[in-house]
């Protein structure tokens, strides 16, 4: 059967232009074996920030005190957090089927696809061929080759969103976005947390003072680290899970013990099953799909967006590429990904919030900086709402006063650093800001500060502060 496109998989780039395109009128072949919505509505954005919602409550609950108020008996019932998490989960679900269901030309096939050729997809026993053929199959959790990993009921991000019975000890292996996320968000309902992570620091992207200061605000809510910690081997025993690991420079050799497991070590992406060598399409050693500028892969007419086609995962990068593609197809664009530049947040407390370049990154490209820091402690909102950990750091090319890149960790961070994105996309000079009228008190007056604190910065400043 001929379609004016196959799209296969309804991710936050598939799903748009699924129903844009067949809004214009194309016949088009939408194919999704899972759930409509892809990894942000169904195991990623949407439960996860609705639970850690819930255990932002219970740790203002538990920590009351802390702010002159009373509290009694906080307890957590897991299980209907997950309930009420199912329930959002669900309503995006059902709207993303409602908006294909109301488009005749939007053909649903609830399949996986596999290619038969360069514009030919095999969906269960139909063949439908293409001109325009869209990858937006996404990516699953990452499962290291661990000794004894196999024979542990193991979990990852996705099957921890519907544990209901709350682990008393817990241990997350990584140290990245989502081992810290769901560390402190099992911490907050009430599980010891310890996260063991291979490399020297957590967040091993950013700059290590602020990888460190994010580490003690972990650590005062009772997580434990183990860092640059090799997992030698896992097991099972009779309160649950034993973790034996070599940690430190001087290679200890420590055993964790915990009731659950969390593998928190990354993603890959969902291509082995695609048959893409009928296509002639290679993918990477790591089985992702390599692209140009314009999200086409070496087969004239194959596009792949989102996750698949690898580089930071985030919805909002898969969005930007349905933006991209639309526009240069239906509104006659020439838009591409070159030079984008992504904001993005890890949604701990406090929030990291980042976009651009880190100081190390800008080193490394050789720029010439000037540096701004400034504690969340010198901010009146946050001393006002005794939340001061973090901290708020720019990057400025010494050249022209150019925001290369800015790091906000502090409460609301991902809202602030989009204030300094704005900036960017602009191509204005920091310096516009250091006049500008703050509304008092609130966390973006905080800029004021920062902005003052800009200096020429020589040698390089990367040193952990203390």
């Amino acid at each position: 059967m001929e379609f004016d496109a196959i799209i296969i998989g309804s991710g936050q780039a598939g799903t748009p232009l699924a129903i844009d395109l067949a809004g214009h009128g194309w016949r088009v072949a939408f194919v999704e074996k899972g759930n409509l919505g892809g990894t942000c509505i169904n195991t990623g954005c949407t439960p996860t920030k609705t639970m850690i919602h819930r255990a932002d409550v219970a740790h203002y609950a538990r920590n009351a005190a802390r702010w002159g108020v009373t509290t009694r008996d906080v307890s957590i019932d897991l299980a209907k957090i997950v309930s009420q998490k199912d329930a959002v989960v669900d309503a995006w679900r059902e709207g993303r089927r409602k908006a294909v269901d109301r488009l005749p030309n939007l053909h649903l096939y609830r399949e996986s696809a596999r290619f038969v050729g360069p514009h030919e997809v095999k969906v269960g026993a139909e063949s439908l061929s293409s001109r325009r053929i869209f990858i937006n199959s996404g990516a699953r959790p990452s499962v290291p080759a661990i000794p004894g990993l196999d024979s542990v009921p193991y979990l990852t991000n996705e099957s921890m969103l519907n544990v209901t019975v709350l682990p008393k000890k817990l241990i997350v292996i990584g140290g990245g976005y989502i081992g810290l996320e769901f560390g402190q968000m099992f911490a907050r309902f009430g599980s010891e947390v310890t996260i063991i992570q291979s490399n020297k620091q957590i967040v091993p992207r950013e700059d290590p003072e602020v990888a460190a200061e994010l580490q003690r605000a972990l650590e005062a809510e009772g997580i434990q680290f183990l860092l640059s910690a090799n997992t030698k081997r896992v097991s099972q025993n009779e309160a649950g899970v034993s973790v034996d690991v070599e940690s430190g420079s001087e290679k200890r050799s420590l055993r964790v013990e915990g009731s659950r497991l969390l593998v928190a070590t990354g993603r890959r992406p969902n291509t082995e099953n695609l048959d893409l060598g009928k296509t002639g399409i290679q993918t990477d050693k790591n089985g992702y799909i390599p692209v140009n500028d314009k999200l086409e892969t070496v087969v004239e007419g194959i596009w792949a967006l989102g996750d698949v086609k690898g580089g930071p995962a985030f919805t909002h990068i898969s969005y930007n590429d349905y933006q991209i593609v639309f526009a240069n197809l239906i509104e006659g664009k020439n838009l591409s990904i070159k030079n984008r530049i992504v904001p993005y947040c890890v949604f701990t407390d406090p929030q990291l919030g980042g976009v651009g370049l880190t100081e190390k990154e800008a080193r490394a490209k050789g720029f010439a900086l000037k540096i701004g820091r400034v504690p969340m402690s010198r901010v009146a909102r946050a001393i006002e709402r005794d939340e001061t950990a973090g901290m708020m750091k720019l990057i400025v090319d010494a050249k022209n006063d150019r925001i290369l890149g800015a790091t906000i960790l502090s409460t609301d961070a991902g809202e602030l650093v989009q204030i300094l994105y704005a900036l960017i996309l602009g191509d204005l000079p920091y310096t516009l800001m250091k006049s500008a009228v703050f509304i008092h008190p609130t966390l973006a007056e905080g800029f004021f500060f920062l902005m003052e604190d800009v200096k020429l910065i020589n040698p390089p400043t990367l040193a952990v502060r203390s």
